[in-house]
């Protein structure tokens, strides 16, 4: 293989870029990004980052630097350079500035993008926050006494609101669901994260639908809730999940779904075609179904895995770690590993949730499936690597 191409200067792409060199490659490696930016670390932007604590250098995983061994990944980047199509046959990568970039190999790491809300396009007190723009654009506007309406309940929704009041703001959550992060933490535990909402001075109202935005001069001043309710708003927060960066590869021939279908490995069945981070779907054999898994950890991890068999094609299924995420909210730090859905119930073998500090351990029947752990770090991590050890073991 002579050239590879990364299709998203994220942190999916580096950890490519870095499996590449690290598994051999000493071919030419492209890297091609969206955004100007090289790769930067996105989970500190709801947190350290809005509230002053960071700031954009801070943030960044590759840079340039200074002299020959500046560059250990040898890479030609081409940044500001939008992915318009693929051509899967010839694996050429056409570019929104007219290039087109033929391959040995693509990686494709186009990431996700924010959901909108159609009916608040244009207005200067709404926001969303998936990048670094994002954030820079959102931070000036997080003022103490200030009202902020939060759209969304996960874990931007969360973490930002966390933020917001250590600096002054009030804050209203708004969740479609009876409670918050049901779906990746499941009902129960979801139930123990709205009382820490509550704790904190949060309003998190449950079970609502927008019925209405009044605007004025550009702005949004107040949404009225289906239930009649009026909420005034200052800052408008929209955080109501993501989708998959995929639209640029329709007609390639891969197979599309909530992201690109993968196996195991992040092959997509097209010869020398891999895909990896928020956009890839990949199968997951324990709970026999594809899957994204938008998650900091699996962006880091599974390019080696992609790259690996983009290098060799016949290279074996390899392990894959179950899916873990960290949040950090009102002093609290959250730790999952494994799939909620998976469980048919839920058992605290630590602590006291009332405390906010406890390890849940999710079992279906007598088989422990996932962990949940607040502020239980060491335990977690015990618990983290005996899952990770079964699911090794287990047939694909």
């Amino acid at each position: 293989m002579r050239t590879l191409a990364i299709v998203g200067a994220s942190l999916a792409g580096i950890s490519a870029a870095r499996a590449a060199r690290a598994q051999g490659f000493n071919g030419r490696l492209v890297i091609i990004g969206e955004e100007p930016h090289r790769p930067y670390d996105r989970p500190p932007l709801s947190k350290d980052f809005l509230a002053g604590k960071l700031h954009g250098d801070h943030l960044f995983l590759e840079a340039p630097g200074i002299g020959p061994d500046a560059e250990p990944l040898q890479a030609e980047w081409i940044l500001s350079a939008k992915a318009v199509r693929l051509d899967a046959e010839s694996r050429t990568v056409f570019l929104s500035d007219g290039r087109a970039v033929p391959a040995d190999g693509v990686v494709i790491a186009t990431g996700a993008r924010a959901r909108t809300l159609p009916e608040l396009a244009g207005l200067d007190n709404v926001f969303t926050l998936r990048t670094l723009q994002d954030a820079q654009d959102l931070a000036p506007q997080l003022l103490p006494g200030g009202h902020l309406v939060i759209v969304g309940a996960g874990f931007i929704g969360a973490e930002v609101a966390s933020t917001a009041r250590a600096l002054g703001m009030e804050v209203t959550v708004i969740c479609a669901s009876s409670v918050p992060l049901a779906g990746p933490l499941g009902a129960e535990m979801g139930a123990v994260m709205a009382r820490l909402h509550g704790l904190n001075g949060v309003e998190l109202v449950c079970d609502a639908s927008i019925d209405s935005y009044y605007s004025g001069e550009g702005n949004v001043t107040g949404v009225r809730l289906a239930d009649g309710r009026y909420l005034p708003a200052d800052v408008v927060l929209v955080a109501i999940g993501a989708a998959p960066n995929t639209g640029w590869l329709a007609g390639s021939g891969l197979q599309l779904g909530d992201g690109v279908l993968c196996d195991g490995m992040g092959r997509t069945g097209v010869p020398g075609v891999v895909a990896v981070g928020d956009c890839a779907a990949w199968w997951d054999g324990r709970s026999a179904r594809h899957h994204r898994v938008e998650h900091w950890s699996a962006a880091a991890e599974r390019p080696a895995l992609a790259v690996a068999a983009v290098l060799d094609p016949e290279t074996p299924q390899r392990p894959v770690s179950l899916p873990y995420f960290w949040s950090d909210q009102y002093n609290v730090k959250l730790q999952f590993a494994g799939h909620a859905r998976d469980a048919d119930r839920v058992a605290i073998e630590a602590g006291d949730p009332a405390e906010h500090s406890f390890l849940a351990v999710y079992y279906r029947g007598a088989d422990p499936v996932a962990v949940l752990g607040a502020n239980q770090p060491r335990l977690f991590t015990r618990w983290r690597r005996r899952l990770n050890a079964a699911a090794c073991l287990a047939p694909a």
